[in-house]
């Protein structure tokens, strides 16, 4: 048996087992460890509320509630929780006494939290109370000052309006008063008040429906409360202001007690007379003082319980998440009543089997049952998942793509070489070697503390960096290679060997004058650019001309690498129709066009064209006219190019046809060859699949239906007969001819686009080398004009501006620029060459991925 890689998906069986009642739990926990099975639902037309384990999904949904409801206290109060790290064994699968102690415990967790919680909501609540009833009683007495003592200023807001004759009797009674040297109550005088607190932002809107409903006829008073207000339930802190309402009859100030309630106002009993008024006060300030004691200790055997919940919860909410799995998944067993076990089908890697059958014999063991655990390979003509084994440094490569769709069973996986293709491309349009440098860096001490960051919290930035940092580290190796060859580090040359330009300047040179560099004879630049490009007039004509070209190499290698693994797939599916109807016409066509493309760019490269005095013949115009004017050259590369290029444009033609109508013609051939010596269509058939009938097991011998290659059950296999479920549908020439049309239509213009697409390669890596040169221009450039103190004061703030701007805009955006670029280079123009996509994922039942994504949640 062979070894799993990621060139193709692990080899996957689809087996039945056969478990006793007693230790269903067990078996399914013991598999949970494993993670290496995915089990169908053999139950698809049961509802979740008539499923067998129903009662005890349902008592650990409670039990689940119960923590998350802990868990939400704990948070509410800050209260430190042990993490799920500090815990040993957290992969065990907790027993059935463990379960009904944590279920008992957390009932009787949540009824004395529930309790604490209410008390400690009630107490605070009456706090807030009274504190606000302390401002009112605070701020009325300067009110009802204000009202007994300025007479005047309330007959200027009476005469202001004929329909406010409010307070006209305080007016007279304060005037009598004040002749007779005391002063009557408000009582006597027929003048209620109402005081109270609302919120500040509500102060506004509050004024002006008082004065619109009463017309006028109100005095009022208001104030802010200088110290923000927590309100309990909302636990959040709210300003507010005090105000006091004078009015004249029982009917008005019944309508401000509504209005004032409806808008969330708080109302307080508030005594006129003064000394009754610091009565209150003292009352309130001691009951203050007895509730703050009360709530003192409250929050402390509050803050006390779920501190002592917070040690276990975590470890808590992992046991109860694997047992609710665990029955969840026995709900996808089927039952048979005859022989009392439950039966199961998963399917799971051949490799695996041994493990498998090894692991629930010692689940037999540990039960002390002398029934064995049965497991039978089915064959089937099911379409197994799709299983591509990885590790820490393969994961985030194999993410980026079953981010576009899961390859179907046994294709070619392009995960495996985007390791190398995907960081590679990347760093052509990154081309640079100190942000290389600086992304690698980053990388490598994200590998270094790969285990603390890993339990630390990480925002959704940082968090997404993380996952990824393998390929941060392959990208940011890459970007160095490819800084090197572009011979660039922070937008300066890197002067590693001696140049093959040498500078001649004239007898009469002045600076800036226009100097000319000579090529010296006999001597090349061993490996990249030469770093004398740099800072030169025709620099960017040179290196334009160079990486666009580069880039249509590039883009055409890779694109025909891509294609031959739609050989490799037809070869592996054993389609020879599909390589001589579409592999072979397709890389015709596509070497015919672009591949004569590259070939004139090497060969245009080869030959010096001013040693033969000749000007370098443009490759665009020659595309064009090859197309156009078939057998015209303009520019001549060599000799016989027109009559060479008229053959492959007839050959490309000649393609078309061949893609459009040899596989779906071949394909009814087929087929009517088939009718016609008795055989039905493939959707016609039924299939084999699950077994959960005694019965079928005798019918499989009469009816010669297909048994089980690999059986421990000594009775003979069980089967029954699946009916088909859509895998396969009856041939219709129609429906393959118009997918064949779309094919080729795609495939033949896809050529051209593709080809154009990967240009993004020349046009990144000259905005990155752009912008680098600016930014060293804009800072650090000007920094050197100074000289002196100044200088180095102006060296040390401009290196902080260009360092911030570099790691900001030229390592974060333009490295996330060019990683996303790269990404659609392999989803779009590679990948659609060969890959089907048309795979389902392996996900198995597993333990392990459950506690990753509760470690998560949990931070």
């Amino acid at each position: 048996m062979g070894k799993d890689t990621l060139f193709r998906s692990a080899d996957m069986t689809l087996t039945q087992l056969y478990v006793a009642n007693e230790i269903g739990r067990e078996v399914v926990s013991a598999l949970g460890e494993l993670g290496s099975m995915q089990f169908r639902d053999l139950n698809p037309d049961t509802s979740a509320f008539q499923r067998t384990f129903t009662q005890e999904i349902r008592r650990l949904d409670n039990v689940e509630r119960q923590l998350n409801y802990f868990r939400s206290q704990i948070e509410k109060n800050d209260i430190p929780m042990r993490s799920l790290y500090e815990f040993d064994n957290r992969m065990a699968a907790p027993s059935a006494t463990e379960i009904d102690e944590l279920a008992d415990r957390s009932q009787g967790l949540e009824q004395r939290v529930q309790s604490l919680n209410e008390s400690y909501e009630t107490l605070k609540k009456r706090e807030t109370e009274l504190t606000e009833w302390r401002w009112v009683l605070r701020e009325a007495g300067g009110f009802f000052d204000h009202a007994r003592g300025q007479t005047e200023e309330i007959r200027q807001s009476i005469d202001s309006s004929d329909d406010a004759p409010l307070l006209r009797d305080v007016e007279n009674a304060n005037g009598s008063a004040e002749q007779g040297g005391h002063q009557q109550s408000f009582s006597v005088m027929n003048i209620g008040f109402v005081a109270g607190v609302i919120p500040r932002e509500r102060m506004a809107a509050f004024e002006r429906i008082l004065w619109r409903t009463l017309r006028g006829n109100l005095y009022m008073n208001q104030s802010e409360i200088p110290d923000a207000i927590i309100d309990p339930e909302k636990n959040e802190e709210i300003h507010k202001n005090v105000f006091v309402i004078f009015a004249h009859g029982k009917e008005i100030i019944a309508k401000i007690r509504k209005i004032s309630e409806s808008l969330g106002a708080d109302i307080y009993n508030v005594d006129e007379n003064s000394e009754l008024r610091r009565d209150q006060i003292h009352e309130v300030n001691s009951r203050l003082q007895d509730l703050s004691n009360v709530l003192g200790n409250t929050k402390r055997t509050l803050d006390a319980e779920l501190t002592q919940i917070g040690r276990s919860l975590a470890a808590w909410m992992i046991v109860i998440k694997k047992e609710k799995s665990v029955y969840q998944t026995l709900n996808r067993f089927s039952y048979d009543p005859a022989r009392k076990t439950l039966v199961a089908e998963a399917w799971c890697p051949t490799n695996s089997l041994g493990l498998i059958k090894s692991t629930l014999q010692d689940v037999n063991d540990r039960a002390g049952l002398t029934v064995p655990t049965i497991v039978n390979q089915i064959e089937t003509s099911k379409t197994p998942p799709t299983y591509n084994k990885t590790n820490k440094f393969t994961l985030g490569f194999q993410t980026i793509i079953d981010a576009y769709g899961t390859a179907k069973y046994t294709e070619v996986n392009p995960g495996l070489p985007t390791i190398v293709t995907f960081p590679f491309l990347f760093a052509v349009m990154f081309g640079d070697f100190g942000h290389g440098f600086i992304m690698a860096l980053a990388a490598a001490a994200m590998i270094y503390w790969e285990k603390p960051l890993a339990r630390g919290k990480q925002d959704e930035l940082f968090g997404m960096a993380f996952y990824g940092r393998y390929i941060m580290l392959m990208m940011g190796v890459f970007s160095m290679y490819t800084g090197l060859i572009y011979c660039d580090a922070f937008s300066k040359e890197l002067s590693l060997f001696p140049s093959m330009w040498e500078w001649e300047y004239p007898a009469d040179y002045k600076p800036g004058m226009k100097v000319e560099a000579k090529r010296v004879e006999g001597y090349t630049y061993p490996f990249g650019l030469d770093w004398r490009w740099h800072d030169t007039e025709n620099d960017l004509l040179f290196s334009n001309s160079y990486k666009m070209k580069l880039s249509i190499i590039m883009g055409w290698a890779h694109m025909t690498y891509s294609l031959l693994w739609s050989y490799v797939n037809a070869r592996h599916f054993k389609s020879p129709i599909d390589i001589f109807g579409n592999f072979i016409p397709g890389m015709i066509f596509f070497q015919s066009i672009f591949g004569y493309l590259v070939f004139c760019i090497i060969y245009k490269w080869s030959i010096d064209w001013y040693a033969i005095n000749q000007p370098p013949p443009g490759l665009l115009n020659m595309l064009i006219y090859m197309f156009l004017k078939p057998g015209t050259v303009t520019e001549p590369l060599y000799s016989g190019q027109g009559t060479l290029q008229v053959i492959l444009v007839l050959v490309a033609l000649v393609q078309v046809p061949i893609l459009l109508f040899l596989k779906p013609f071949y394909l009814r051939w087929e087929h009517n060859r088939a009718r016609a010596k008795g055989y039905r269509g493939i959707g016609e058939t039924t299939t084999v699949s699950a077994v959960d009938q005694a019965d079928d097991e005798h019918e499989a011998g009469a009816n010669g239906r297909p048994s089980f290659a690999d059986s421990d059950f000594d009775g003979g296999a069980m089967i029954t007969q699946d009916m088909n479920e859509g895998e396969h549908e009856e041939f219709e020439f129609s429906e393959v001819m118009i997918h064949q049309v779309i094919h080729t239509i795609e495939f033949c213009l896809n050529c051209v686009s593709h080809t154009a697409s990967y240009l993004r390669l020349w046009a990144l890596s000259l905005a990155h080398q752009q912008l680098s040169t600016v930014l060293w221009k804009m800072t650090l450039k000007n920094a050197f004009a100074f000289s002196g103190i100044t200088g180095i004061i102006m060296i040390f703030i401009f290196f902080s501006v260009w360092f911030c701007l570099t790691i900001a805009v030229l390592v974060v955006m333009e490295g996330t620029s060019a990683m996303l670029h790269s990404l659609r280079l392999h989803w779009v123009e590679a990948m659609s060459k060969h890959f089907i996509g048309e795979g389902i994922p392996f996900e198995p039942f597993s333990f392990e991925a459950m506690l990753e994504d509760e470690m998560t949640e949990l931070k």
